[in-house]
């Protein structure tokens, strides 16, 4: 058997909803905060560093090879290597299993992993039109030749094409993100009631975890700029006072006219980061480690993009092929919840024999996920999901989860904008 990898620690940045408490902190800035936390926490040597991998997905123009640029801002010795990694919403957990698969050629011993995103800065472009106006304007040697091309120019041209907006639209299926998920609410017939009753427990749950002080466990508070006389100590998207009426009352953001995802029962825009140190488990020991806890395996996939929500059913369903482990194995498990039809079609899935015979060329379902032991802290529909960052928050919690109610063995899985899974088992002890 290969050699698990050991986590030994994992902070994160507080959550913000796009816009808000954090939008002047660009992505490496927020990057580089966490990374110079997590190496002051664990004491590691940095000379002991390898190289730092992070995770990405609305990659700033300003920071090209965002990692390279947060391991320098972080201190870290210029020396040291450091790449980005992208697969959008997985952007955080394939920084940890490219890093454990580097380890496992023996091509590194000690690495940095993580994840940043900052959706708040996420850019506005000029029209294709006024590119080229632009261009031939900076062309033009004469004043006939600026006339002309000045002459070209139509307000309309003025309309930007929105960054975010190009990013959440999936280029092969034509659909956006909260489209993908109106799909899958019509294919498992989930109602816009039931999605409006799991966010409310999102909700719930996370304001119950944030008031007992577990997420402060795992987040590092941020200084705010310009001023730097504020601290922004929490996940600023939970709603203590959320409720059913308030849920019923936001009309249908992604199809008016049919639908029943809301941006309510939707996992709101973030900004956020997250960082690992990782090593392999003999390493851990050699140097005195006690690791928050381990990577046994995981798995990514592919699927249909119209139908990426079901990324979670799939990924998990090839790692317990390649694990033997089942269902019950697991103590815990985290389902990123990008949209509640999206969270609830997945279980809907994996608790379907026709779906399994059908999609997953199985005789059975892979069995039912228990409610008492999904996302038992809240998900990302209540602490927000800055898509770069969220891989990396969701093992982070789940270990320090497995550890605080005396468990063992954590499934993290999400699903992939594209047409992607990802299924992680991590266990501690």
């Amino acid at each position: 058997m290969k050699e698990r990898l050991a986590i030994v620690d994992g902070i994160r940045s507080p959550f913000c909803k796009s816009g808000t408490a954090m939008a002047n902190i660009f992505a490496d800035d927020l990057g580089a905060i966490i990374v110079k936390e997590l190496v002051a926490r664990s004491e590691i040597d940095v000379k002991l560093i390898d190289e730092l991998i992070f995770g990405n997905v609305g990659q700033p123009a300003n920071a090209p090879n965002i990692a390279r640029v947060i391991a320098l801002k972080a201190g870290l010795p210029q020396d040291l290597i450091a790449y980005t990694v992208h697969r959008n919403c997985a952007s955080g957990m394939e920084s940890v299993t490219t890093g454990y698969n580097k380890m496992l050629a023996g091509n590194a011993t000690v690495m940095v992993a993580g994840g940043t995103e900052s959706m708040s800065n996420l850019p506005l472009h000029f029209s294709k039109k006024m590119t080229l106006l632009f261009e031939n304007l900076m062309k033009a040697k004469t004043l006939g030749q600026k006339v002309s091309a000045i002459s070209t120019f139509r307000p309309a041209d003025l309309k930007p094409v929105i960054s975010i907006v190009e990013g959440l639209t999936d280029p092969v299926c034509g659909l956006n993100m909260g489209q993908t998920a109106e799909v899958l609410a019509r294919e498992f017939s989930i109602t816009r009631e039931e999605q409006d009753a799991f966010a409310l427990q999102s909700h719930l749950k996370a304001s119950k975890a944030n008031e007992a002080g577990i997420f402060a466990q795992e987040i590092h508070p941020i200084m705010l700029p310009p001023d730097y006389n504020q601290v922004q100590f929490h996940d600023n998207s939970i709603r203590s006072d959320q409720s059913l009426e308030k849920l019923a009352k936001l009309k249908p953001f992604f199809d008016r006219i049919a639908g029943t995802v809301t941006a309510a029962n939707t996992c709101p825009i973030s900004d956020g980061a997250g960082a690992l140190l990782i090593m392999l488990e003999s390493k851990a020991k050699q140097l005195g480690y006690t690791p928050l806890g381990y990577l046994k395996e995981y798995c990514y996939v592919g699927l249909q993009p119209q139908r990426m929500g079901l990324g979670p059913v799939y990924a998990t369903s090839k790692l317990l092929d390649k694990t033997g482990m089942s269902m019950s194995d697991f103590d815990l498990m985290e389902l990123n919840e990008a949209f509640a039809a999206q969270v609830m079609a997945n279980e809907r899935a994996f608790d379907s024999d026709i779906f399994a015979q059908q999609f997953l060329h199985k005789n059975k379902a892979l069995g039912a996920i228990d409610p008492d032991l999904l996302n038992i802290n809240g998900g990302a529909i209540a602490l927000g999901h800055p898509v770069g960052a969220t891989g990396t928050r969701m093992i982070i919690t789940m270990l320090n989860a497995l550890r605080r109610n005396n468990k063992n063995s954590g499934l993290v899985t999400l699903c992939i904008g594209g047409g992607q899974g990802a299924a992680l088992a991590l266990e501690v002890e």
